[in-house]
């Protein structure tokens, strides 16, 4: 399958950039394109640069909708989602709300892990009551973060009150801890179940276009 993957975090670092990429190609065999917007060097972290992402996010997927199968937005933000689905005529996945969707399905209740004091709404307006909430780690305000040493070692602690918290599953509320594949390590350390959220839209692709094949059969 050809996917278009949307990146709402600018960047030059090549091997940054297709990071998320190589880990749904690992994963579930995709063909993917990889395309970040611009002029957000720290991606989105605040409803501004969620705003600011939504129109570029749009544009992207404008292009890249006939050179694919289907689009990842990679962003547990979701920008742009509910846009792109009215103007393209493939599936469009968002990180986020699919990283609450494979969240729910376990039951009980989910540690949020993410940037400081923020939850995307795709993930709080989706789990609720069910969400357990820290501050996040103290270091962490933008995607970025997660690629410093602080980064890791502070998001490693905040996973761990959030288990203390009972947390029966932790969901990763950023890409961000994606691009460092936090999630294997998170499950070796907890021994919890760990959404992370860009294999979570991976997963609910190959779920719509299974059932959009089937449909249409």
């Amino acid at each position: 399958m050809r996917v278009g993957l949307i990146r709402a975090l600018s960047t030059t670092d090549q091997r940054l950039l297709h990071t998320h990429g190589r880990l749904l190609h690992t994963t579930f065999g995709f063909d993917v394109t990889t395309r970040c917007v611009p002029d957000q060097p720290y991606g989105v972290h605040d409803a501004a640069s969620l705003e600011a992402a939504t129109p570029k996010v749009v544009e992207l997927a404008c292009e890249l909708a006939g050179e694919v199968d289907a689009l990842i937005i990679s962003c547990a933000a979701d920008p742009g989602l509910d846009e792109t689905r009215a103007v393209v005529g493939i599936p469009v996945i968002g990180a986020g709300s699919a990283a609450a969707a494979a969240a729910l399905a376990f039951g009980g209740r989910v540690g949020v892990l993410g940037l400081k004091n923020q939850v995307p709404s795709p993930i709080s307006s989706a789990l609720g009551e069910r969400m357990v909430l820290i501050d996040g780690p103290d270091g962490v305000e933008t995607p970025n973060g997660f690629l410093l040493p602080t980064g890791i070692f502070d998001t490693l602690a905040g996973a761990q009150m959030l288990a203390e918290a009972g947390a029966g599953v932790i969901l990763q509320a950023s890409t961000g801890l994606s691009s460092i594949g936090m999630a294997e390590v998170l499950r070796h350390k907890l021994g919890l179940p760990v959404i992370d959220a860009v294999t979570a839209a991976g997963s609910m692709l190959t779920a719509a276009v299974s059932m959009r094949r089937s449909q249409l059969a």
